[in-house]
């Protein structure tokens, strides 16, 4: 057993015994128990091995058996923002047009004078290939304003009274990509794509208190430290209010999962801005802390703003989100040199590939690794071998696969074509190419629950669907890649592999344990296995 060296009395704060660890700890790769004070693991060994750390206010947990794990982090969520993008009705299990105006014409008809139908998590196939039209939806909504957010969270559908009561009654010019779409004589059609045309709706439509928000934000974390999560990259600050929430909720008590924050730099940024994205570095509380800057150099595959190397099947897709992207590399470059991480949303391959170029136009290799890529979801074999030879990490979200079919039958696959088509999700290329592969859900996109991105993952489809047939089965990731990806890889993208993502004396206690082992459990199985007990800082914040 290995112990740390420290001068303090050998009295544990808690012991978890009984357990079957799988510390991911090249030094001790398995365990029997773990010993945890001050917020940090003490000792790991055999249930002997650590009963000298026993005290009189030791609390000793006994885990029957279950799997201990690190705790599992979700490599890109949206916890606050996704608060917002959540609200309404949930759209998620429409399938044709004819189930999204049966459900939008039952919240309709619940609705009182002035209220709105919020709704979100639309599938862009709802719509059969139909253009995106508030003509399609209005009849069902009888005149209430509606507003749906499409799964993606970079398109909404108004109504047409949406869009009057916004005052929107033809096409915008914005300072990013962003498009107002309208029909041949002008009018809007009610799709608004990305940001800056979806924030036209902001003024008119309802808004909750900061009270509210708390309370929801706060139950939602507790929701996720249940199904095993101890932390979370976010990938969000936009509300100037934010910060406060947090700070807020640990005026009271404790957050139930550890957050790292990455706050937005958009297009049009300046120097000035760049050195207070530079200063917003020093945010922090017991449980949160800013660590990083989010960048957009694309939108969607799907609502045509994926930057793509050649057009797509709508002849769209060949401009980066930042007009300028040498603008994009110029501040990418400011914020390195501040030793600042970046992460950058990057899903067409010529978003990908300008990322890339960025990196290693970098001075030297210790800029050059602070970086890291989202979502990645079509990219050629050129640039696989980068990612491991500049540093960069893949942060991909296994659970997308979900809005792709196989058969290519699917509105990404059909924009994109057959050849980018088949470079879909490439998890297991980047990690065979030596990637560090960081795994999460992009909640609210699809569900935060880790257990389902473990499974997806290994599966290429949702679990519980076997008649569902993979996408590229030969992109699988085994138990093992799937649980670093969640663990250990996700500690080295944001430099924390010294003290997260392993099992091991010094390292931060966030722990979860498994009733079965989720390496090596049948991956539907382990999507549906109960969470026995997840800790955050040494503390138990979920026990079954």
């Amino acid at each position: 057993m290995t112990h740390p060296a420290t001068s303090r009395p050998a009295v544990a704060d808690t012991v978890l015994t009984g357990a079957r660890v799988r510390t991911l700890d090249a030094d001790r790769p398995y365990a029997r128990a773990v010993a945890v004070k001050g917020g940090r693991i003490v000792a790991v060994g055999d249930d002997d091995d650590v009963r000298g750390w026993r005290g009189a206010d030791t609390e000793v947990v006994d885990l029957a058996g279950a799997t201990l794990t690190p705790g599992l982090v979700d490599g890109h969520s949206h916890p606050y923002l996704g608060v917002t993008m959540s609200t309404g009705l949930d759209l998620s299990r429409c399938r044709d047009l004819d189930e999204l105006r049966a459900a939008l014409a039952t919240r309709a008809r619940t609705t009182g004078p002035g209220d709105w139908v919020l709704a979100h998590s639309l599938d862009h196939n709802v719509f059969g290939g139909h253009p995106v039209h508030h003509d399609l939806i209005d009849p069902a909504l009888g005149g209430v304003p509606a507003l749906i957010r499409l799964y993606d969270g970079h398109s909404a559908l108004a109504s047409g009274p949406a869009l009057t009561a916004a005052g929107i009654d033809g096409p915008r010019r914005f300072a990013q990509r962003a498009q107002v779409v309208c029909d041949p004589d002008g009018r809007p059609t009610g799709h608004l794509v990305e940001f800056a045309a979806m924030s036209l709706m902001d003024p008119v439509l309802p808004r909750e208190s900061t009270a509210a928000r708390r309370g929801r934000l706060l139950a939602l974390l507790r929701d996720m430290a249940a199904t095993g999560l101890t932390g979370a990259h976010v990938m969000d600050l936009q509300e100037p209010d934010a910060l406060g929430v947090l700070a807020g909720i640990e005026e009271d008590g404790e957050l139930p999962v550890r957050l790292r924050i990455a706050p937005w730099c958009m297009p049009g940024t300046d120097e000035e801005g760049l050195d207070h994205l530079i200063e917003t570095q020093r945010s922090h509380g017991r449980r949160w802390r800013v660590g990083g800057v989010k960048f957009f150099m694309d939108g969607t595959v799907e609502g045509g703003t994926a930057w793509l190397e050649h057009a797509d099947c709508h002849g769209q897709g060949t401009e980066a989100f930042w007009p300028d992207p040498a603008a994009y590399t110029r501040a990418v470059h400011h914020l390195a040199r501040a030793g600042v991480r970046t992460v950058t949303h990057a899903i067409g391959d010529a978003a990908v590939r300008h990322v890339l170029d960025t990196v290693e136009l970098l001075d030297d290799d210790r800029q050059r690794a602070l970086h890291r890529i989202e979502h990645i979801e079509t990219v050629p074999d050129s640039q696989l071998p980068r990612f491991a030879r500049l540093g960069v990490a893949a942060s991909m979200q296994p659970t997308h696969l979900a809005y792709t079919r196989a058969d290519h039958r699917d509105e990404w696959s059909t924009r994109l074509g057959e050849e980018r088509a088949g470079r879909a999700w490439r998890c297991r290329d980047l990690r065979d190419a030596g990637a560090t592969l960081v795994l999460g859900s992009d909640w609210p996109i699809a569900h935060y629950d880790p257990r389902e991105v473990l499974a997806t993952a290994r599966l290429r489809r949702l679990p519980g669907r076997p008649d569902v047939e993979p996408v590229r089965a030969e992109q699988a990731l085994t138990g093992l890649m799937a649980l670093e990806g969640c663990t250990s890889h996700a500690a080295r993208a944001v430099g924390e592999e010294d003290v997260a993502g392993r099992i091991a004396p010094g390292c931060r206690a966030d722990l979860t344990a498994f009733a079965v082992d989720p390496v090596t459990a049948p991956a539907d199985e382990l999507a549906e296995a109960p969470v026995t007990l997840t800790m955050t800082g040494g503390t138990v914040v979920h026990r079954a």
